[in-house]
């Protein structure tokens, strides 16, 4: 396992709890425009799996709910907030908006809106990587709604008969939009799902990094190791709506989501953990909050794109 920096992560996981926070005051404000799903309650999964990753060779995919990842791999704040604001210095010159980002560089494939499509994206992915002997796996994140989703079982198959290197990781934060699980996945666990197809799989504790970083290390080592399919599955929660336009309080209880903000915050668990003092983290939040400023300054002050950029970035047979 690599050497982990626990203060690195929880200073990441503040950066992206910060920077949503900011893009959704932004959003309030008619800033931005359009989806915009925040990953504010999840920032554990994609940090503790980042941590793992080689960013020489793995590539990761995942889906709407995608500011995180971004900011997970390395993109910068800047160009990921005047990407939201559609502003022509975004990463994706203000035409992706909040749910199409990628970057090559980094190793991200994006953020996609059709539920489930991450899965058989991801598989092709890893047969490319396959293909092409370039010693790096795929890691297809979705959630758990997606799991209902026909595809994603033909993506199973597929990468389970070609021993594709891929990790499928459900993002369960317990509710299709404002369908709770319970009312919409038959059967037990989401992870076993795969094992028909003879993809092995795992679940753990999605607000706790350190949980999350073991089921990680176990699903990537095998993947890497086996050229073989895995799945883990890591149970969450958002503490926003599903999108900016959700009303929680139709399908959630005001006394649940003020549970999980007080007792299972994956910021709180890991401040705990490796008991940082007051001091440390005031000056975590000073720092965040200069770079988060930056990053609303650059956005707003970035030009629209020009009616041209409609004919750029874009590819004909």
């Amino acid at each position: 396992m690599k050497n982990i920096n626990y203060k690195d992560i929880y200073k990441q996981m503040l950066l992206l709890r910060r920077f949503e926070e900011r893009a959704g005051k932004l959003y309030k404000m008619n800033e931005i425009a359009g989806f915009c799903h925040l990953y504010i309650g999840q920032e554990a999964i994609v940090c503790g799996i980042r941590a793992l990753i080689d960013s020489t060779k793995d590539i990761l995919i995942t889906t709407y709910r995608d500011h995180g990842h971004m900011l997970a791999l390395g993109m910068d704040p800047k160009g990921v907030m005047a990407e939201l604001t559609g502003r022509i210095g975004g990463v994706s010159k203000g035409k992706g908006g909040s749910m199409h980002m990628f970057s090559k560089e980094k190793g991200f494939m994006g953020g996609h809106g059709i539920v489930g499509a991450t899965a058989p994206l991801g598989t092709g992915i890893a047969f490319a990587q396959k293909y092409n002997e370039t010693g790096g796996i795929s890691i297809s994140f979705m959630g758990d709604g997606a799991m209902n989703q026909g595809q994603v079982f033909e993506s199973f198959n597929l990468a389970s008969l070609w021993e594709l290197p891929v990790l499928y990781v459900i993002e369960d934060n317990g509710y299709a939009i404002g369908t709770a699980k319970g009312r919409c996945c038959a059967g037990g666990e989401l992870y076993n799902r795969a094992e028909p197809f003879g993809i092995p799989g795992r679940i753990a504790d999605g607000m706790d990094v350190d949980s999350v970083i073991e089921i990680a290390q176990w699903g990537i080592d095998y993947v890497r190791k086996n050229c073989k399919p895995a799945v883990i599955q890591l149970s969450t929660y958002r503490f926003r709506g599903h999108s900016m336009s959700d009303a929680t309080k139709i399908y959630r209880t005001k006394e649940e989501e003020e549970y999980m903000i007080q007792n299972r915050d994956c910021l709180k668990i890991l401040q705990q953990k490796i008991q940082l003092s007051d001091s440390v983290i005031d000056q975590y939040e000073e720092e965040i909050k200069k770079i988060v400023d930056a990053a609303e300054e650059f956005a707003l002050s970035s030009p629209e794109p020009d009616a041209s950029e409609l004919y750029t970035d874009v590819y004909s047979a």
